[in-house]
């Protein structure tokens, strides 16, 4: 059933005279703005959801098996800050023990809410900024030193490496602490051959990034809440999540994710997701016998070490634009390329050829440094909000880090606000050319 996408069609061929928001009054600029509505009569609000919005939520939640779903026009950004403002609210601290590879978001919520974090460096040593090899032992020790009131992973991770949500999920109930799963690569997972969806798997709590592997705008997000998290979290969720976003969301993302309710529901959209892995896997197998080597446990996605072959990671991504395709992402070892249930099999073709065509030469591997912990100087909201100046790399060590330092697209920190930069960071910065950082000028 399309709720939001029926009221806002409906709207749009009405004739209705629009003397409210937006200024465009619905005539064509881009294209779009007959159905760019505001929080109108009958249109429902977003974070009081009782009408088209509500119900559509609710379809959604259907299909995910959750408690609860909310809809976010404004990405997981909002999606990871609500979940860590929700187990403030309920636990009323916010001690998080994390995986070092989260986005930015969650640096920034931290602050925002004055988090208190440790570090999960786990045993086996990752060769990327973007993954974190996390184990459900590597949980348990760390919640044996310490209490906590929330374990936070990314999984899927940018490169498509997964985690072992179900056995941390069991650590995390054993230990009597909430697990909560950036999820925003994996919003396809409920739908793949065998379930690997976080809440599934046993998360309290989870974001998705619909727009990333589902058929909907940029800007598109969900968060979900299990059916067994506690009450306390689901009476305050809309409420907590009004605190991080904008009181107008856009009708044209949230009629795309009413469509996407609709496809998953009501047409066969879960089938070519299905189809869409196999894909992906009859892929990665071909190009493995073309002589290249591809990581990462995720179905729909194809993580190329390019170091394996003789390339850098951006050296192939440049190849790959001269044959006419953009990859999602690369660095100096991995190439990152993300299709989708809307990938057809001429586009699967298209990439053997072009890694065909490239071909795969002699190794050269270059370790990426290892990052080691850092002293933490201050807090992260102290940090961030304190007075800083940009200073040269190498001059930066014994310094306080004022900016989260991320040096790829996923925004994964190199260098978290408050940390000491060490002698491992710096070398961390030059691997992934960080040229120059902010750091603190009060209380150094």
């Amino acid at each position: 059933m399309r709720y939001i996408d029926e009221f806002v069609h409906s709207y749009a061929e009405g004739g209705t005279l629009r003397l409210h928001m937006p200024g465009h009054k619905g005539v064509p600029v881009t294209g779009c703005e007959p159905y760019d509505i505001t929080e109108i009569s009958g249109a429902d609000y977003l974070y009081e959801a009782e009408g088209i919005i509500g119900q559509s939520e609710k379809q959604m939640s259907k299909a995910y098996g959750s408690g609860m779903t909310l809809y976010s026009a404004e990405g997981s950004s909002q999606c990871i800050k609500t979940m860590l403002g929700l187990v403030r609210a309920y636990r009323g601290e916010l001690r998080v023990l994390a995986g070092r590879n989260c986005h930015k978001a969650f640096l920034d919520g931290c602050a925002l809410l004055g988090a208190e974090v440790s570090w999960l460096y786990p045993e086996q040593a990752s060769p990327s900024l973007c993954s974190s090899f996390i184990t459900a032992s590597d949980v348990e020790k760390c919640l044996k030193m310490s209490d906590f009131d929330c374990v936070y992973i990314t999984s899927p991770d940018y490169l498509g490496f997964m985690c072992d949500i179900s056995g941390i999920a069991e650590v995390c109930k054993r230990a009597g602490v909430l697990l909560c799963v950036d999820n925003a690569h994996g919003a396809y997972l409920k739908f793949t051959q065998r379930d690997m969806h976080p809440l599934s798997l046993g998360a309290d709590m989870c974001c998705d990034s619909a727009h990333k592997t589902l058929p909907c705008l940029t800007g598109t997000a969900m968060l979900h809440l299990s059916e067994g998290c506690p009450d306390g979290l689901r009476r305050e969720a809309k409420r907590i999540m009004s605190v991080f976003g904008s009181t107008s969301p856009s009708y044209i993302l949230l009629r795309s994710l009413d469509l996407a309710s609709d496809a998953l529901v009501c047409t066969d959209l879960p089938k070519r997701i299905r189809t869409a892995c196999e894909r992906t896997a009859e892929c990665r197998e071909r190009l493995t016998k073309a002589g290249f080597t591809l990581v990462g446990d995720e179905p729909m996605k194809l993580t190329v070490d390019a170091l394996q072959s003789g390339l850098t990671g951006n050296e192939l991504a440049d190849r790959l634009r001269k044959a006419g395709i953009e990859p999602e992402y690369s660095d100096i070892r991995y190439a990152v390329l993300m299709p989708s249930s809307e990938t057809r099999p001429e586009d699967f073709e298209r990439v053997v050829r072009a890694f065909s065509e490239i071909g795969a030469g002699e190794p050269e591997l270059t370790d990426m440094p290892g990052l080691l912990p850092c002293e933490r100087a201050m807090s992260i909201r102290e940090a961030m909000f304190s007075p800083a100046e940009l200073v040269d790399t190498a001059q930066a060590v014994g310094r306080i880090c004022a900016r989260t330092i991320t040096g790829c697209q996923p925004a994964v920190p190199i260098a978290v606000c408050g940390e000491v930069i060490n002698e491992s960071t710096a070398r961390l910065m030059e691997y992934y050319s960080i040229k120059t950082v902010y750091v603190t000028v009060k209380g150094e």
